[in-house]
């Protein structure tokens, strides 16, 4: 069980951005700071692509409507990542079974993927940028020093993340109208988008007077 809290910690932080997760650990445990972390996430092709991913993310994740295009593509990749990073952990220290690690660690990164992208919906009913990027720069900060803090003191990391998913939680309930809001705007942008394309389709041709 030494290794559930930081399974917990790394799916959590894998739910807000799974490359920047990937990219920490295996710089720890390529520099020596860490020995949990499996040779797996150290590779450096796994640190180079990491890192160009965790770049493209940062940018793409402080550009309003883009940032949930993003995180919509990414349904599916951070709850894997968080999966496939909490099994590689189980299998490194052999304290728990590779199965039950990847089951914490994806649907931990499904439940922080869950209240990201629903926060940054909320976000986007307003008009201006600065929001999206205090927001994606402070999830940034938080999942760097969240997963700093738990290489070094796992259990007391894994209680911050447990806090902040809770929080996290609440406030996407609290914030459910605004969600609703951002969709149906999302929906009627398609609509709008649908009809001023058959606007612009060309008609048939006309037919000649009569004879």
């Amino acid at each position: 069980m030494s290794v559930l809290p930081l399974v917990f910690t790394s799916g959590w932080a894998s739910g807000i951005n799974a490359y920047a997760v990937v990219l920490l650990l295996g710089v720890f445990g390529a520099t020596g700071l860490s020995d949990d972390v499996p040779p797996a996430l150290q590779r450096t092709d796994v640190l180079i692509a990491a890192g160009v991913l965790f770049l493209v993310e940062a940018v793409a994740d402080k550009i309003p409507y883009v940032d949930s295009a993003w995180d919509a593509v990414h349904t599916v990749v951070r709850p894997v990542a968080g999966a496939v990073v909490g099994a590689l952990l189980a299998g490194q220290s052999g304290s728990l079974s590779d199965l039950a690690a990847g089951a914490i660690g994806g649907t931990t990164a499904l439940a922080s993927h869950a209240v990201k992208a629903g926060t940054r919906m909320a976000v986007n009913t307003s008009p201006e940028p600065v929001s999206n990027i205090a927001l994606s720069t402070a999830e940034d900060i938080g999942v760097a020093g969240v997963i700093a803090f738990a290489v070094f003191h796992p259990v007391a990391a894994a209680v911050v993340a447990a806090v902040l998913l809770a929080l996290g939680l609440a406030v996407l309930v609290l914030l459910w109208t605004r969600i609703r809001r951002f969709l149906r705007r999302r929906a009627q942008r398609r609509e709008e988008k649908r009809l001023a394309g058959h606007a612009r389709e060309p008609s048939g041709p006309a037919a000649g007077p009569p004879r």
